[in-house]
């Protein structure tokens, strides 16, 4: 069993608007942009991450927002929910908040033994919102104060098929079973709390017709690891096992490798070093239009015909 994994270091997932995005994201939800950089493989499309006040890991939701782009089907082989951390208590704070702004189909929750607030983002992306003790400091920026702010996530729900593979798969990673309710089983990072972002659900629906990607579709899931050290461990680990792992890829504020888990989600393991203040001081985080190097030639031609500004 793997002892590397933290828990999620972040999500990624496709819009079909950056604007609409990114004023779901700072302004309904209140998290901070924490960088605006593009598509490492189509520049021409923003690449947006929101989270805490440094974009620390296990707090990270990251968009690839296609203009325009269909919205995906829902069904087995994806990420069906992404559930943040809230304060104990403040869920009717939250729905009230939610419908004020227009969100839709918000239905209140027990799952688990946990207390949930479930809605549907722009594109009709599934989250919730988990009452939890959790100590993680959250980003206050905006106009939602400590007593009610998210903290980071709490949980990805898969939709499979069948969760078997998936299942031993997790337990390998340093996960184990921590309860069952109805097709819901839950997987929790092994001894204790991880980053915060430590926990796993599988929704097993044998029935379920597969999974069509587009607009509010979850792309990949990424989980956090310290540094390159730890991920050469977990690379290696996985590829004895009999996993397909890319090499290790340079994303600029984090090394990345991908492999397909057998339910068909894309995981990723992410290292924590180096972090989004590499190339711009924390106050000004997510301000400047940020260009990986093999890019960065491109930026009068992206700026002027391919990505409009983004108002906050």
């Amino acid at each position: 069993m793997l002892t590397q994994i933290n828990g999620l270091h972040h999500v990624t997932s496709l819009a079909s608007d950056a604007q609409q995005n990114n004023d779901f994201f700072t302004k309904t939800l209140g998290l901070r942009r924490v960088k605006k950089t593009v598509n490492f493989d189509a520049p021409e499309v923003y690449h947006l991450y929101y989270g805490d006040e440094i974009g620390t890991p296990g707090t990270v939701m990251t968009y690839f927002p296609f203009p325009g782009a269909r919205r995906g089907r829902p069904g087995a082989g994806e990420v069906a929910v992404t559930a943040f951390s809230i304060p104990k208590g403040s869920r009717d704070w939250w729905a009230n908040r939610l419908a004020a702004q227009g969100v839709q189909n918000i239905i209140s929750q027990d799952q688990l033994g946990e207390v949930r607030l479930r809605f549907d983002g722009p594109d009709g992306d599934g989250f919730a919102l988990v009452e939890t003790d959790d100590a993680r400091a959250p980003w206050t920026g905006g106009d939602i104060g400590a007593d009610h702010a998210i903290r980071g996530f709490h949980s990805t729900q898969m939709r499979l098929a069948d969760q078997g593979a998936t299942a031993e798969l997790l337990r390998f990673m340093g996960y184990e079973q921590r309860g069952t309710e109805g097709d819901i089983t839950r997987f929790a990072i092994a001894g204790g709390p991880g980053n915060g972002a430590n926990v796993i659900d599988i929704e097993t629906l044998p029935n379920a017709p597969a999974a069509a990607q587009g607009a509010g579709s979850v792309h990949h899931i990424a989980f956090s690891v310290n540094d390159r050290a730890a991920q050469a461990e977990v690379r290696k680990a996985l590829i004895d096992t009999g996993f397909q792992v890319t090499p290790v890829i340079d994303r600029d504020y984090f090394w990345a490798i991908y492999f397909r888990a057998p339910g068909g989600v894309l995981f990723e393991v992410a290292t924590n070093e180096p972090g989004f203040d590499r190339d711009e001081d924390r106050a000004h985080l997510g301000e400047a239009l940020k260009l990986p190097d093999q890019h960065a030639h491109l930026r009068a031609v992206l700026e002027a015909e391919h990505l409009p500004p983004i108002h906050d």
